[in-house]
């Protein structure tokens, strides 16, 4: 039998795409393997957002074609859909396939096994929906609603490789969710590079396709995915209405970027720090116990201390449950590029401070959930035993075997640092 490596880098959505080249591989007769050193085929799923993820993975595309170049290699992703040349440079013999064209890579699979090199960049508007899943975690159906995005952001190079806002049909989308849900998944993740700007180019809109999923029969819960704040105050109100679904895990992720209108205004984000708050505001008000996320760029360029300090004081006034923080990495082609920028030793001392600082504000947010007894799902392995999620998506470390896993408990919190921790009460059944 054939065998395969898959090594997954990225987000949700790339870990998604992972799965359906698990899928597709497993239809084609491989047998998954842990390790390159025993494959007939090595499969990398790669990401560019970030400089050093980038560098990361094109030094494992290097190192595996130095120590294995007899196997064959497949480079699939937003990094060969982008920067083809980079790809070809660290590994000349390495067979490419953009992220576009992931429909034709059972072919592109017999083509490399028989000895031929590929390169499959073109762009190939299907949805990606229906693809067999070799899923990593049972309890999870990951489900892309739409590809690209709506925005222009003058740092991020990801619509070179992703492209403007295709949205997936919405009764492809519930199909999908069905069969998840018949294949035993509990927790849904709705995916895209910004679920906000679903349905702008169908007529449709996300709230519109909550609504529906919500309709869906079964005990589940969905976590909608990062939404840009531009659109998301567009449709503040309909969001709030749609997200009062019991199914839908009371957790919102709007990445703010920068607390700093000036900063926001260089990055062309299409808000204003007000309006972000404003935003946030709504849904505590709607939901008291919302769990917030926001992301954080610390020394785009141009980024004085004036505007680094309207950053921490934006995070001391929000408290936001979670923050991705991430240095500023230059980007090719992108207009940031161009810009006058901050230099390494500010961004790394920005970094920490700012951490710091997200620290201190994330645990005492968690203080407000000790004592607090409910409902919860228990998603997935942890480090002590399992993690559980409850109606705000909060993880619940639980000192328990994986025997839970899918399973709905009660659970009481017993203390709170960056996570919660937790006793089960009792296994409920549904």
């Amino acid at each position: 039998m054939k065998r395969a490596y898959v090594e997954v880098y990225g987000c949700a959505y790339a870990q998604a795409e992972g799965e359906m080249i698990r899928g597709m591989l497993s239809q084609l007769g491989f047998l998954e393997v842990t390790n390159p050193e025993g494959a007939d085929l090595i499969v990398i799923v790669t990401c560019h957002v970030k400089e050093a993820t980038e560098q990361k993975i094109l030094h494992r595309i290097k190192s595996l074609g130095e120590k294995y170049p007899e196997k064959n290699l497949i480079v699939y992703g937003c990094l060969p859909q982008a920067y083809p040349e980079k790809v070809r440079n660290a590994n000349p013999k390495a067979s490419l396939l953009g992220n576009l064209s992931l429909h034709t890579f059972p072919e592109c699979v017999k083509k490399v096994m028989s000895g031929e090199r590929i390169e499959a960049l073109h762009e190939i508007k299907k949805p990606k929906l229906g693809f067999p899943r070799g899923l990593k975690n049972k309890v999870i159906g990951i489900v892309p609603i739409a590809e690209g995005c709506a925005g222009a952001c003058a740092y991020c190079s990801t619509r070179f490789s992703r492209r403007k806002i295709f949205s997936f049909p919405e009764e492809l989308i519930l199909e999908e969710i069905k069969a998840f849900l018949k294949a035993g998944c509990k927790e849904i993740w709705l995916t895209a590079q910004d679920t906000a700007a679903y349905g702008l180019d169908t007529g449709s809109s996300l709230p519109e396709l909550l609504r529906k999923i919500c309709t869906l029969e079964g005990k589940f819960f969905v976590r909608v995915g990062m939404m840009n704040p531009a659109l998301v105050k567009k449709m503040c109100a309909e969001l709030i209405e749609a997200f009062e679904c019991e199914k839908i895990y009371k957790f919102l992720h709007i990445p703010v970027q920068s607390g700093s209108n000036k900063i926001l205004k260089l990055m062309r984000r299409g808000y204003k720090v007000e309006e972000f708050i404003e935003m946030a505001k709504a849904f505590r008000s709607a939901f008291p116990m919302l769990q917030l996320w926001t992301d954080l760029i610390v020394g785009f360029p141009q980024e004085s201390e004036q505007d680094f300090e309207k950053t921490k004081e934006l995070i001391i006034k929000i408290k936001p449950d979670w923050v991705n923080i991430s240095r500023f990495s230059v980007r090719d082609k992108t207009e940031a590029a161009k810009m006058k920028q901050v230099s390494t030793e500010i961004k790394k001392a920005r970094s920490k401070e700012l951490s710091e600082i997200v620290g201190k504000v994330v645990e005492e947010v968690n203080q407000k959930w000790i004592n607090w007894e409910g409902i919860a799902l228990v998603s997935e392995k942890g480090k002590e035993g399992v993690v559980a999620r409850n109606f705000a998506y909060k993880p619940i470390v639980l000192k328990k075997s994986c025997e839970l896993l899918g399973k709905f408990v009660k659970v009481r919190i017993v203390n709170a640092k960056n996570v919660l921790f937790g006793e089960v009460i009792g296994v409920l059944k549904f």
